[in-house]
């Protein structure tokens, strides 16, 4: 029985159908589970705000759109457009720096008349995997030391250009989406582990250049009980309200940290403290499970692209989606500093579910726009 039902969703999984909208049926299906589970969280977490979930329903249905009008896009024709995106998306960080609109001591976006503002760095978690995988899809693999070179300074310029806003959490991810390319071409391990005995010198010139609420968080990460009633109690609050979870969770609704307000940014980066109180470790094991099923289809999809672009960009988009929800879990118990990441698809936000979306729409065209074998 289970086989037969096994078989037949398979069968419609690759229906033609599904082909011709160029839509992965496995990854689409994740994709609507995690959403709608993250509006039941995002419903609780929110003060049962209704206004709050009709925001995030809206930018949730334009990041599916963005997702299908991508997935209809050749990957040939994004390989041709990487450089040029690149660029303008790099302008666009440029003009941050001088015309951007500041909010909370940062200024990370740009006010366009009529439309609203937007945050170009978002699109560079986007442009940087596409560039690389654009400069070595026609080289020679595995890199040489001038490929590799060229670039890191590629990589540099924008990151850079984003901690200057100062945005150091999204500079450190775009960072990491342009090395997983590099890191997929086949760099040797050798570069690897001089970049590894290197790190403590890169890191104590970044302490150097780091502003004072980014040491802080670093300090508070080490000892959140030396400021319990200032910069520690976010975390803390946090691991109270995972710990009060249980196995079982206290009940939907039911959580006092998220409900009572003891918990800051419990509807956006500390979301999943939410879940695990009024879900307990079962809540939390199925959100794992579900991000684990997304990754791993990720994966499977970056394994059997038909050229170096698609397995390289197809690659390095999934290890990066991997890097966002491990940053969050991570800072939320405790085991990072706090950087500012939202829980993707399931914190409330606007830029970032769009360009998260983005990211699978181009993962579906690379699955999707296959050339078809005749038998």
């Amino acid at each position: 029985m289970n086989d037969n039902l096994y078989l037949r969703l398979r069968a419609f999984a690759n229906s033609r159908f599904w082909q011709f909208v160029h839509t992965d049926f496995f990854l689409l299906l994740l994709l609507v589970c995690l959403s709608v589970g993250g509006l039941v969280i995002l419903y609780s977490a929110s003060g049962q705000s209704d206004e709050v979930v009709e925001r995030q329903v809206i930018r949730i249905v334009l990041g599916f759109f963005a997702c299908l009008v991508l997935a209809q896009v050749p990957p040939k024709y994004m390989r041709r457009a990487s450089p040029l995106l690149y660029v303008g998306v790099l302008g666009l960080l440029i003009l941050v720096l001088f015309f951007g609109v500041g909010a909370k001591g940062a200024q990370r976006w740009l006010e366009i008349p009529g439309i609203g503002r937007f945050q170009p760095s978002e699109l560079m978690k986007i442009m940087m995997p596409m560039v690389v995988a654009w400069y070595f899809s026609s080289r020679h693999l595995p890199p040489s030391f001038k490929n590799i070179f060229v670039v890191l300074v590629m990589v540099l310029i924008p990151v850079l250009a984003i901690a200057r806003q100062p945005d150091l959490g999204t500079a450190l991810l775009v960072c990491v989406s342009g090395l997983f390319v590099l890191f997929l071409a086949g760099l040797s391990w050798r570069y690897i582990l001089g970049a590894l005995l290197a790190a403590p010198i890169v890191g104590f010139f970044l302490w150097q250049v780091m502003h004072a609420y980014q040491k802080q968080r670093v300090l508070t990460f080490l000892n959140p009980e030396s400021d319990p009633l200032g910069a520690g109690w976010n975390i803390i609050q946090s691991k109270t309200a995972i710990g009060s979870g249980g196995i079982e969770g206290k009940g939907w609704l039911n959580g006092t940290q998220a409900q009572l307000e003891y918990l800051p940014e419990s509807h956006t980066d500390f979301i999943i403290a939410v879940l695990a109180e009024e879900f307990g470790m079962f809540g939390c094991l199925m959100l794992l499970l579900t991000y684990f099923l997304i990754i791993a289809r990720g994966l499977y999809i970056a394994s059997i692209a038909e050229d170096n672009y698609g397995r390289l960009l197809a690659g390095s988009l999934t290890l990066t989606f991997f890097v966002y929800v491990f940053v969050n879990i991570g800072m939320v118990s405790g085991i990072l500093p706090v950087v500012g990441v939202p829980l993707p698809l399931v914190s409330y936000g606007g830029t970032s579910i769009i360009t998260i979306m983005s990211t699978f729409g181009i993962l579906m065209s690379i699955h999707t726009h296959k050339k078809r074998v005749r038998r």
